[in-house]
Order: structure tokens, then C-alpha cells, then sequence
């Protein structure tokens, strides 16, 4: 059989300039995070945890006009639109996420409390999602590892990238037995400061979103870790976009600026010794 040259297979001109255009948009937001890391004295972590996905359009367009990068810790929960927060309905939320220079990790993928170690070994886990919701069960360190895993492989799918080799446990409920299981398996697990529990979960009429703000900039040090979600179903009045915008602009005020998990000093070197583990 006769031989022709190779060719490479066509793409449309749209499609091709649609690749240009996402490929540029990730190269000015790495250039923009690079300026503002060198300018980074007090740097603050700012991180959201998934939702019901209400607000999160609207947190969107916050970060994109403040400029502000985040790591977003996913679990594919329930929505108030589409098919859950890491189904397709929000895949071109992802991406266009991952373009503006965000980061990424797991949050477990069916939002998996732990609720005790086992004499025996292992543990005692209750999922908030998926098909075993509210369900007690007994898992051993390679099924947590996986599930954590799990999520971690969807955002891949979703962004385009690689996420951290971090995770964070729903509620930031842990033992000393599942922060070292999830470490042999190469997570670390991210909690936060005192002061950086954002109050977006608390009851709106014992705690109103002018209270959240005023104790936000009051008590936020430098080096803290903060942490709210991307919608709250409890929650009557929305802690997101209203306290959001001004709590940045009154840290950045204060001099504090905004960096992604990975440049965190405690787990810098965590992420550089497992990146693409």
C-alpha cells in the first residue's frame, strides 16, 4: 500500500481562534497573578467551597472585577439549577474559571463527612450527596483516598488542569488517623484560620451580613485562610455577592492582597513535591 505524507487534521477557523483566545486569557491571568505575587506582602487566601451554585455566577463576576484569584474546593452537590455543582450544566462555569488563573482542589465528591475512626480500623463516613446520602458507613483509607480522588479527577475533566494535591473534609471534620491516610495518599488536608470562617453558614437573622463584614475586616491577619461557599441553602439572606465585594475591597485597603493555595507557605513545598502525583 502506497504511503502519502502525514497530514495534520484541519480545525475550523472559529474553533481555532476560540483555542487563541482561551490560550491568551490564561497567559494575561498568569501574568497578572506573577505581578501581584511579587507585590504580595500581606497576603490573604481566600477559598470557597461548593453549594448550590445561586450565587456563584455573581461571585464570579466579583473576583473577575477585583482581580482577586481563588482556590475553590468542589463536591458535586445538589443545585438550585442543573444537574449538580460538577455536572455539565456548570462545566463552562469551570472553565471559564480556570482561564482567570483560579485553583482548584477536592471537597470529597459526594460531600462525605467523617464522623468517627473505627476500633478496627478505618472509618465511620456519612455522605451529604449522591446515591448514599445520609447513610452511615464503614470505609477504610484506600476508599476515603478514592474519594477524594474522585472529585479531584472531575474538576481535571471540567477545567483543563490539574488539580492541587489538597483537599479539604466537609465541616473540616478530621481525626489524626484521616489526615495521615489522606497524606500517605498524597492530599493535605486545608482548613482555616479562626478569623477567616466568613460566617456565610450562620443563621442571617442572628448573624446579619453587616455583622459578618465589620468582624471580617476587624479580625482578618495576614497569612489567614478564609473560607465560604458558593451558595448556602439555610442561609435567607445571601452572604454572597453582598458582603463579598466590599470585605475585598476594604482588606485590599488595609493592604492585604489575594494569592491561590499553592503559594500558602505551609503547603508550597506539599504542592510542589506532588504536583501531577
Amino acid at each position: 500500500m502506497a504511503s502519502g505524507p502525514l497530514r495534520t487534521p484541519s480545525v475550523s477557523k472559529p474553533l481555532a481562534r476560540g483555542r487563541r483566545r482561551w490560550l491568551a486569557g490564561c497567559l494575561s491571568s498568569s501574568l497578572l497573578a506573577t505581578s501581584a505575587l511579587a507585590d504580595c506582602a500581606k497576603p490573604l487566601y481566600l477559598t470557597f467551597d461548593t453549594g448550590h451554585m445561586g450565587v456563584a455566577p455573581l461571585i464570579a463576576q466579583v473576583l473577575q472585577r477585583q482581580q482577586v484569584r481563588v482556590t475553590f474546593f468542589a463536591a458535586h452537590e445538589p443545585t438550585q439549577e442543573g444537574d449538580g455543582s460538577l455536572g455539565e450544566h456548570w462545566a463552562a462555569w469551570w472553565r471559564a474559571r480556570a482561564a482567570e488563573g483560579h485553583a482548584f482542589a477536592s471537597h470529597t465528591h459526594d460531600h462525605v463527612y467523617w464522623r468517627r475512626d473505627l476500633p478496627q480500623g478505618g472509618f465511620q463516613v456519612q455522605a451529604s450527596a449522591g446515591p448514599q446520602k445520609g447513610v452511615l458507613q464503614a470505609w477504610d483509607a484506600s476508599r476515603y483516598c478514592s474519594e477524594i480522588k474522585r472529585a479531584g479527577d472531575r474538576l481535571k475533566v471540567l477545567t483543563g488542569m490539574p488539580p492541587l494535591p489538597l483537599f479539604r473534609a466537609p465541616g473540616g471534620k478530621t481525626s489524626p488517623a484521616l489526615l495521615q491516610a489522606a497524606k500517605a495518599c498524597g492530599y493535605a488536608h486545608v482548613a482555616w484560620a479562626p478569623a477567616g470562617f466568613l460566617g456565610d453558614e450562620l443563621s442571617s437573622e442572628k448573624f446579619p451580613n453587616s455583622q459578618l463584614l465589620k468582624q471580617a475586616l476587624r479580625d482578618v491577619r495576614s497569612g489567614d485562610i478564609l473560607m465560604a461557599h458558593l451558595g448556602i441553602w439555610s442561609r435567607q439572606d445571601p452572604w454572597a455577592p453582598a458582603v463579598l465585594e466590599p470585605l475585598i475591597e476594604g482588606l485590599k485597603a488595609k493592604g492585604f492582597c489575594f494569592e491561590t493555595l499553592q503559594h500558602h507557605p505551609q503547603f508550597r513545598g506539599w504542592v510542589a513535591q506532588h504536583k501531577g502525583a
